[in-house]
């Protein structure tokens, strides 16, 4: 049998670091190798019993959860899982830490938290394997500029361009499907899009509670709107439409106008939102006037409906190995022959403002 995954519990509760640690440890493939009450005492205990992966809490005493990942991302990068709290500053703090190098985490309830969290067993150890595996980065030091994952540093458009895409906006749709690592991966994508990009239609996996912040924590960072999406209404150029926590999102046709659906339809490839649901609306509804994006994330949803846009001709990009946190979707996407192009992440967006102006110019040629 292969070593165990060990796992440090970090957590002020007597009751959730107990939980947990009867969680991981009734696992064949993981261990609970020691908890801490809070941050400093978790720092000795990481120096001394050197895990693969810690999960944190949020809120607690000395030094908060994200004081303690802002340092330990900057000084000891390793696997961490949030344990975040189903609230508007629960989330808002989740993003965050996503920001910060956190791999995932999991929304523990505000009642009910022993039985909550054993209802919750399945997907905290599978977050914890996942976190395993994850390639985990360095934090940026506030100093330091961000680097685009292809190595150089990203520079967003600031600078309104010139027409850059016309009539051709409005017939254009970039969809984009990503999981673990997603977040910021979303984020690297869309702050590169200038202010008239065509629609673009996202799902991210995520719980409900949480994509309201997310949505806001990019619109505050875009030259695009960027919000969540809502049922009916018309998806229109400038806007980023990100599919609710909890809940299916496609798109349809009204007229010449794209709209989104957002409903309560059952979880497809164990995914509420569910890429596979948005992929396949775009290769029925938008066929060659669809731009793909996977990015990052564990697992396969989207890979067979990303194959059906290039069927009905999108243009599909796929994030390379070396910048994903986890490769597992951008993997499946290839696997199915969904992909035109393989690229790191920070080449993914100016790679598709690139097709997408050469298709203006030829445009405005034909005119």
């Amino acid at each position: 049998m292969s070593r165990k995954i060990r796992v440090v519990v970090v957590d002020d509760s007597a009751l959730v670091r107990s939980l947990l640690s009867e969680i991981i440890n009734r696992q064949r493939d993981m261990q609970c190798v020691g908890t801490a009450n809070d941050p400093l005492v978790a720092r000795e205990m990481i120096r001394e019993l050197d895990p693969d992966v810690i999960t944190l809490d949020v809120e607690m005493p000395r030094m908060d959860g994200i004081d303690f990942l802002g340092r330990l991302m900057r000084l000891r990068p390793m696997p961490v899982v949030m344990i975040s709290t189903l609230t508007e500053r629960g989330a808002e703090v989740t993003m965050r830490a996503l920001e910060l190098g956190a791999v995932d985490f999991v929304a523990k309830p505000r009642v009910g938290l022993a039985s909550g969290l054993n209802d919750l067993a399945s997907q905290i150890v599978e977050k914890i394997r996942v976190a395993a595996v994850a390639q985990v980065r360095r934090a940026p030091t506030r100093e330091s500029q961000p680097a685009d994952a292809g190595g150089g540093v990203a520079i967003p458009i600031t600078t309104a361009s010139h027409a850059l895409l016309g009539r051709l906006s409005t017939e254009k749709l970039i969809c984009i499907g990503a999981s673990t690592g997603g977040t910021e991966a979303i984020k690297e994508v869309l702050v590169q899009m200038p202010a008239d990009s065509p629609a673009i239609v996202i799902t991210q996996h995520m719980p409900p509670g949480f994509t309201t912040s997310f949505a806001a924590r990019l619109n505050g960072l875009c030259q695009i709107t960027v919000k969540e999406a809502s049922n009916g209404e018309r998806i229109i150029p400038g806007h980023a439409y990100i599919a609710p926590g909890g809940t299916q999102f496609h798109v349809a046709r009204s007229g010449a106008n794209y709209v989104a659906v957002v409903d309560d339809g059952p979880p497809v490839n164990r995914h509420k939102p569910s890429v596979e649901v948005l992929f396949k609306s775009a290769a029925a509804v938008v066929g060659r006037n669809a731009f793909g994006i996977m990015l990052t994330g564990m697992g396969n949803d989207g890979a067979a409906a990303m194959r059906e846009m290039k069927d009905a001709g999108s243009y599909n990009y796929v994030q390379d190995e070396a910048t994903c946190i986890v490769f597992g979707m951008p993997r499946e996407a290839i696997a199915h022959g969904a992909a035109d192009e393989v690229l790191p992440l920070g080449q993914i967006a100016p790679a598709l403002i690139s097709r997408l102006r050469g298709a203006t110019d030829r445009l405005h040629h034909r005119i």
